[in-house]
């Protein structure tokens, strides 16, 4: 189960940068807005030391992280709805991901120019949520005018989905991005189909100068400020800074240059830590001596849908899970010692996988 984030933002706003230090994938960075023709898309591989810590006791022949896709969508522009800048040929490529990481400039360079002509963080945040609640917009209206027909003919389901949409509607036309808007989870299904822009869980990257990597900036306050009524997650990462970092090949010598200025981990980390909660994701593990291997699930999911991510023929034939916590293992060092200890449990079906499990699945097909 791949995640997918898109990140977004205006151009010259340095997502391309960001994309380049997180990303298997090299894209080239301009300091000329509009200059790129396609999404540029790359993998991370999600940092976990718990496979480490588990390779010190099993000594596998490979560890294989979980990863998430990462989409760089070229910087949008006031009028994108409408055809500018890059136009709003991009805005499909919104659609197709799970969640948007919104990179905001906040750092002065008078060599790359801000293509509103100065440096706001809060007004280009609002002017993109801007340009996605009007394509939004759109397709809600859209759906009203078919539910209106379905109401006309006696569709008996009609009249409550058009007060849902309806409902939406005057939530995008006051400005307000779908995700907030007042309605039940169970309602949610009338604009499921849409995959609406603003519907998509979203974090908020300000990207900074070197000297404010550690403590922010006036920027990164406004910023702040401004979103203090949104449960959202604010990030602030000094862009510049991380891919300089990243081109180091030494571990050791990442972690210097980290502490050297202040920061206890990559930007990497903690960006994937908020797409984990931002999309209510945990990780299992399989552990055997040809590969130790960390998969992402949904909270919630129980054995055999665990079991179905690793193969749909592993679910399919499904009798039950050995599983054993992580913290467990680590302490009693054997899964001999953990079955001894009774750590080792026999689970069925309806069992409710939790983050770090370390899970053997008997089944047959």
């Amino acid at each position: 189960m791949p995640l997918s984030c898109g990140i977004v933002g205006l151009a010259n706003t340095g997502k391309t940068t960001l994309f380049n230090c997180i990303s298997n994938t090299r894209a080239q960075a301009s300091a000329f807005a509009f200059s790129q023709s396609k999404s540029n898309i790359g993998q991370i591989n999600v940092p976990d030391e718990r496979l480490y810590k588990l390779d010190e006791l099993i000594h596998s022949a490979k560890i294989v992280h979980t990863t998430v896709e990462i989409v760089d969508i070229p910087g949008l522009a006031k009028g994108s709805s409408k055809g500018e800048g890059v136009g709003n040929a991009f805005l499909n490529d919104i659609r197709n991901v799970d969640a948007l990481i919104h990179v905001l400039r906040c750092f002065d360079n008078d060599q790359l120019q801000h293509i509103e002509g100065s440096v706001d963080p809060v007004r280009d945040r609002e002017i993109l949520d801007l340009e996605l609640q009007v394509k939004d917009l759109e397709s809600v209206d859209k759906k009203i005018h078919k539910y209106e027909k379905l109401l006309k003919i006696g569709d008996k389901d009609a009249k409550h989905g058009l007060e849902i949409l309806t409902k939406y509607k005057d939530h995008l036309e006051n400005f307000q991005s779908a995700r907030t808007c007042p309605v039940d989870a169970k309602d949610k299904i009338y604009i499921q189909d849409m995959c609406l822009l603003t519907d998509k869980p979203v974090m908020y990257v300000c990207n900074v100068d070197d000297k404010s990597a550690v403590t922010g900036n006036k920027y990164t306050q406004a910023v702040i400020d401004s979103l203090k009524n949104e449960k959202a997650d604010i990030l602030i990462i000094a862009g510049a800074l991380e891919s300089e970092i990243n081109e180091l090949e030494s571990k050791d010598d990442r972690l210097a240059f980290l502490q050297d200025v202040g920061l206890s981990e990559p930007g990497v980390n903690k960006l994937v830590r908020s797409a984990y909660s931002l999309l209510n994701m945990q990780t299992f593990f399989t552990a055997g001596p040809k590969e130790i291997k960390a998969w992402t699930i949904k909270k919630g999911m129980t054995a055999p849908q665990a079991a179905g991510v690793i193969h749909s023929d592993i679910e399919r034939g499904f009798i039950r899970a050995e599983i054993m916590k992580y913290n467990d293992f680590i302490t009693l060092k054997t899964e001999h010692a953990c079955r001894e200890a009774g750590k080792l449990y026999v689970e069925g079906k309806n069992y409710v996988m939790e983050d770090g499990d370390i899970i053997h699945v008997r089944f047959n097909v």
